[in-house]
């Protein structure tokens, strides 16, 4: 992110921190947001706003989009076999 990126998130998480909920969805861990962000300080308070009373939720396994075209691709042959 550069400068500018990084202050309009800080912002944006500022002014929703005690006063509502936020929902943040990402493929990127949180152990990574210091190197994509890049601001050590205000990576710092981004995560620190949002980290408190927050629920965490991590997923793990496979695509959910790989999982069925690799579904779907069989369903086609067996169609082919079938046909």
């Amino acid at each position: 992110m550069n400068d500018a990126e990084r202050r309009q998130f800080l912002e944006v998480i500022e002014d929703r921190h005690t006063t509502g909920s936020t929902i943040i969805a990402s493929q990127l861990p949180v152990s990574s947001w210091h190197d994509v962000i890049g601001d050590p300080t205000i990576v710092d308070a981004i995560l620190d706003r949002l980290v408190h009373n927050a629920h965490r939720i991590e997923l793990k396994g496979q695509s959910m989009r790989k999982k069925n075209a690799r579904k779907q691709k069989q369903e086609d042959k067996g169609k082919e076999k079938d046909g």
